[in-house]
């Protein structure tokens, strides 16, 4: 793929066996010069209180290529809660990233001219879980992180796919709502 890339957006779900793990990744990836490349920078620059941005890494001092930018979808506000987003979840997104180039998702060429906005979830319910499975939250978001990136650079699901699929595709907490049980 030697294209450019200006912007493609991706989404996921992978959900482990606990309702604290579930992974729902939103992603933009494209082009360091173009308009991904302009809001990752004004992101870095603009943090807020509670949504704290930060590289995908690693480890300390090991950021991971394409630069990946990860936004909490929820308030930070707990220390607990930060040291598992930065921990186990932060490395997940960041073996996740490598995967996609790895599996060809990302051409291995592009790695250093593309970003990704990363908007991360962390149910804040894993806040009252005694022995959080770190295993486990670590290989969801790797798994949500592939399956954003490759959906994004494939640009799938395909507009032909939607209108096909538009009445038989259900939203979970639509119908939740619509049974009375919310």
């Amino acid at each position: 793929m030697n294209q450019r890339i200006v912007m493609r957006t991706g989404e996921a779900l992978v959900e482990g066996d606990a309702e604290y793990l579930c992974a729902e990744p939103e992603i933009v990836i494209g082009e360091l010069d173009g308009p991904v490349g302009q809001a990752l920078a004004t992101l870095v620059g603009d943090q807020v209180k509670g949504h704290t941005r930060v590289f995908a890494i690693l480890n300390s001092d090991v950021q991971v290529r394409p630069v990946t930018l990860m936004v909490s979808k929820v308030t930070v506000k707990n220390s607990r809660y930060t040291n598992i987003l930065m921990g186990s979840v932060q490395a997940g997104i960041a073996n996740g990233v490598l995967d996609a180039v790895r599996a060809g998702h990302i051409p291995k060429e592009k790695a250093n001219d593309l970003g990704i906005i990363y908007s991360v979830w962390l149910d804040p319910g894993v806040l009252k879980v005694e022995k959080v499975d770190h295993q486990e939250l670590f290989r969801i978001h790797r798994e949500a992180t592939v399956k954003a990136i490759a959906k994004a650079i494939a640009c799938e699901p395909s507009i032909d796919w939607l209108l096909e699929n538009q009445d038989k595709v259900s939203h979970f907490f639509h119908d939740l709502g619509v049974e009375g049980k919310l």
